[in-house]
């Protein structure tokens, strides 16, 4: 499929808390990542199973502190916040008055957020409200379903509601049954918003979207998306052996959207990742995600890609490092080695038949999957644990820059692959792949004195 472009919002990924609109900031959604998939499940289970059973009245959500999402995205040194919204399974229709009482327990106050993102659209983002201990009533003038954050490092507080929300279908993963979710959509018909919750995944569907599909196995499905979150974060060697390594806290949003422009498919900007209908059926069957869902896999690595070595143009080539990572882990081909019917070769092929031509550049001369190839033979020569390490070392170091200086990130890539291979790459990077590595990021490279590769990694395919 043709790889979905970001909304220009999200291409500015440097220097974000100055200039980012408040409503912008905040990401996903829910469990810590670093609680056990059991454990987490739990926690976000417990408030929507009991929603269903009381209609939302009386019912008592609890909720888990965890580092805001900005912080998070300075901490691993990702261009995009995920989501910090920690789910509900409560729905408000618009200009109604939503009573609940707020419960501090460890002395942190929750935000409240009413609404739906969805970017290209009329309402573009969900509403914040401030809320203060004890008793608390908010008209939004939209609705929306209602999700709560808490910013800390795991107190805990709750949010009991008293009226005005009522209970959108939901199916967790580990507490709802199929026959379960289906009685929802069959009888809470007058709700127009559904939601897909597993620990580090939160899916929300308009009904019309949500029934096109229900005769998925929704606990199969969701499994499958808590899997491809998995290959991400451990390409980005988020293993928790230090703290600055530890996995995202909160999890993933995949919203279904209203409207994309023409020649978008699907999009990642702060906070989710959005989906039109026409996608649906890649994004939320068992067989369709499996098999044909690279851009879901690709607007997820928007939220996993990090800045240091992501020039602009460069935006739409490291996110499938991410991509091909969850073909590997799904056991599928890889998309490098598709055929072209025009000519008979695959992007690794095609590539390497450019090489040496007059005028060569990497970012004008090769093509979207061609630039690709590069990237997943320094695996080949150096590893499978080449870009965990390199991550791992992006996130140490911190490097500074803005995404308008591109040159400083071309540098950075060409810098930190040879750090962590152990070896110069300036001919892989310059001779052979023509990247844009100025002086200063070739002084750089000759300073470490690392030796030549033995076997050249340009010359390797899959």
């Amino acid at each position: 499929m043709r790889s979905a472009r970001m909304p220009a919002a999200a291409s500015t990924d440097a220097a974000v808390p100055a200039d980012t609109p408040a409503t912008s900031a905040f990401s996903r959604r829910a469990v810590l990542a670093t609680l056990a998939g059991a454990g987490a499940a739990t926690l976000l289970g417990t408030g929507t199973a009991r929603a269903h059973a009381t209609g939302g009245v009386g019912l008592t959500v609890p909720l888990i502190a965890r580092p805001s999402a900005e912080t998070e995205r300075l901490r691993l040194g990702q261009a995009l916040r995920a989501t910090e919204f920690q789910p509900t399974g409560q729905y408000v229709p618009a200009g109604t008055a939503l009573r609940f009482d707020v419960l501090p327990y460890d002395g942190l106050v929750p935000t409240l957020w009413i609404g739906q993102w969805d970017y290209y659209g009329t309402v573009t983002e969900p509403r914040s409200y401030a809320l203060k201990p004890g008793a608390n009533t908010v008209t939004d003038p939209h609705g929306g379903p209602v999700y709560f954050s808490l910013e800390g490092h795991g107190e805990r507080a709750a949010v009991k509601f008293r009226t005005g929300a009522t209970a959108m279908p939901v199916f967790t993963l580990g507490h709802t049954s199929e026959a379960d979710y289906q009685r929802q959509l069959d009888t809470l018909t007058d709700v127009p918003v559904v939601e897909l919750h597993a620990p580090r995944t939160i899916m929300t569907l308009t009904r019309d979207g949500a029934l096109l599909y229900r005769d998925q196995d929704h606990a199969a499905l969701l499994r499958l998306v808590e899997e491809i979150v998995e290959a991400e974060s451990r390409i980005s060697g988020l293993d928790g052996s230090k703290p600055v390594h530890r996995p995202k806290a909160g999890g993933y949003h995949f919203t279904e959207v209203s409207v994309v422009p023409s020649g978008v498919g699907a999009y990642a900007t702060h906070g989710y990742n959005g989906f039109p209908r026409a996608y649906l059926d890649r994004a939320t069957t068992v067989d369709g995600l499996r098999t044909r869902g690279w851009g879901l896999y690709h607007e997820l690595g928007h939220l996993h890609q990090q800045m240091a070595y992501k020039p602009t143009g460069l935006t739409e080539v490291t996110v499938n490092i991410y991509s091909l990572a969850v073909q590997r882990a799904l056991g599928q081909p890889s998309n490098l080695l598709t055929v072209d019917p025009k000519t008979g070769l695959n992007p690794f092929q095609s590539a390497r038949a450019k090489f040496g031509t007059e005028g060569l550049t990497y970012e004008k001369s090769f093509g979207a999957y061609e630039k690709l190839v590069p990237l997943r033979q320094l695996e080949l020569a150096f590893g499978d644990d080449f870009w965990p390490r390199l991550h791992r070392l992006v996130r140490e170091e911190n490097p500074q820059s803005d995404y308008t200086e591109t040159a400083k990130r071309y540098r950075a890539l060409s810098t930190y692959a040879s750090r962590v291979s152990d070896h110069d790459l300036t001919d892989f990077f310059v001779r052979d792949w023509a990247f844009p590595i100025d002086a200063t990021g070739l002084a750089e490279i000759a300073a470490l004195q690392l030796p030549k590769p033995t076997v050249e990694p340009a010359t390797l395919t899959d």
